[in-house]
């Protein structure tokens, strides 16, 4: 699976995308059927507790995949994602077994 990873308007953080690289080469693993990974990682400045923003959107076979959450750090909004991306993952290969 290709990942592309972006940070807007925040600076670029080695951990934080070596962390959404293995959680995501995870799901690829498991869904063999994922082409494409989007990351953006946003900031939102002037918020108080949360405004790190994660967005995931995933292309697969159908319509694409998207989550998205707002934490208090990159690190605890990845692994927010990537729970919600795996939920609609789940829901999607059980609809896809269903028409075999």
């Amino acid at each position: 699976m290709e990942t592309i990873i972006q940070f807007v308007q925040t600076e670029k953080n080695n951990a934080t995308e070596n962390l959404v690289k293995d959680k995501l080469e995870n799901l690829s693993e498991r869904y063999d059927w994922l082409i494409r990974a989007d990351v953006f990682f946003k900031e939102e400045k002037g918020t108080y507790g949360k405004g790190k923003i994660c967005d995931i959107r995933l292309s697969c076979p159908g319509p694409r995949i998207f989550a998205s959450s707002n934490e208090d750090s990159f690190e605890n909004a990845v692994a927010e994602t990537i729970r919600d991306l795996e939920v609609q993952l789940k829901k999607r290969k059980s609809e896809m077994r269903s028409h075999k």
